[in-house]
């Protein structure tokens, strides 16, 4: 029978996450998005409350949520500020390689590091010409004795500044391409790491995603995750895992527009009337609420086939990150416009919230890649 209630443990995880988005996020948003600055004092905190590494296994630190648990916490980071909450999902991104194919004692080990350090880690796939692209990754890693010789250009990369380890993926092998694609754990202070200043950006500015350069970086092989020519793989199910999460912060950030521009045309006074009452207004605070059901539903419908191990689940995940992004984009833009003025200036936050919500059509494959990816899933191509 199909029930859509939440747990009560569910929904302890929605009242946690609210309730430190609304004491530690809120209050901080707009200075971090004009200081365009990684917010350590927020994952201080985070880490400190047990709100970094939700999908993690308890013993290295996190909650042990699944997908669906750790949609729901996003949802709330992602009301708050979508910027902010990726600081702390895009630690999710760069570790869950490393849940999926590391040994026993690679995971103590850097597991064991990122949480005694309350660091943050980074995802290094997309280059200057591999983005959407996957099998167009150059970077290579050689192996000379112990040791893989890194070299390569990241471009992109969330959290890239203030990373203490990059999980990197390159080539093993250029004859065979992208069928040698390995993944790696590199410390972020090994000689021959260039990081670029960070990125300056139309949205999500609390995030930084800075360009790598790998010179002739000696990497143990003992960091390698998994076997070579196996990268690809990785990379493809950590986006079955994540895209659900860039969904869920999609459907925040568009909850949080709608709230906005819905409790405002109920107050403001045109014509000696609440303008909500007007037609026009009615009809687009319906379409948005409706996108925003629609959103959150197939949002939850993916974290769920994934956690039940539905084959879909991968069709599903990039369903609701393309339709939940697209509708965010969609609300967001709405909001600014039944606002008007006061939703074009900064004072309310809608504008801020199209601006953020306008990467999440974009990264972890852009809202095409995924029409590429149902597509073929649908068509059996």
């Amino acid at each position: 029978m199909i029930d859509f209630s939440l747990t009560n443990e569910q929904q302890q995880i929605v009242e946690k996450y609210r309730d430190f988005a609304d004491r530690v996020i809120r209050p901080e948003r707009l200075k971090y998005d004009k200081l365009a600055e990684f917010p350590w004092d927020i994952v201080k905190k985070a880490y400190g409350e047990g709100i970094m590494n939700g999908p993690m296994p308890k013993k290295f630190g996190g909650n042990g949520f699944n997908i669906f648990d750790s949609a729901l916490a996003s949802e709330e980071l992602g009301a708050a500020c979508i910027g902010i909450g990726i600081c702390i999902d895009a630690n999710t991104l760069a570790l869950t390689p490393m849940l999926l194919a590391a040994n026993e004692q690679q995971q103590n080990k850097f597991f064991g590091q990122i949480v005694e350090e309350k660091a943050v880690a980074a995802y290094c796939l997309t280059e200057p010409n591999a983005g959407s692209d996957v099998q167009g990754i150059k970077s290579t890693a050689i192996l000379h004795g112990d040791k893989y010789i890194l070299n390569g250009h990241k471009r992109f990369i969330t959290n890239g500044e203030v990373a203490s380890f990059f999980t990197v993926f390159a080539q093993t092998d250029p004859e065979k391409g992208s069928r040698s694609l390995t993944a790696f754990v590199v410390p972020s202070d090994l000689p021959g790491i260039e990081i670029k200043p960070h990125l300056e950006k139309m949205g999500q500015k609390a995030s930084v995603q800075n360009e790598i350069i790998f010179t002739d970086v000696e990497v143990p092989a003992e960091n390698r995750l998994g076997l070579e020519g196996h990268g690809f793989l990785f990379a493809m199910k950590t986006f079955d895992r994540t895209r659900t999460g860039v969904a869920a912060l999609s459907v925040g950030a568009a909850r949080e527009a709608y709230e906005i521009s819905r409790d405002w045309s109920k107050k403001r006074i045109q014509f000696g009337k609440p303008i909500a009452s007007n037609q026009a207004i009615g009809f687009m605070l319906a379409d948005m609420a409706t996108s925003l059901e629609a959103a959150r539903m197939v949002t939850w419908k993916a974290a769920w086939e994934y956690d039940n191990g539905v084959r879909s689940a991968s069709k599903l995940s990039a369903m609701s990150k393309l339709y939940a992004s697209d509708a965010a984009m969609e609300i967001a833009t709405n909001a600014v416009q039944v606002m008007g003025g006061d939703g074009y200036s900064t004072e309310f936050g809608v504008e801020k919230i199209m601006r953020d919500v306008k990467l999440c059509q974009i990264y972890e494959g852009t809202n095409q890649v995924q029409r590429i990816v149902i597509s073929k899933a649908i068509l059996k191509m």
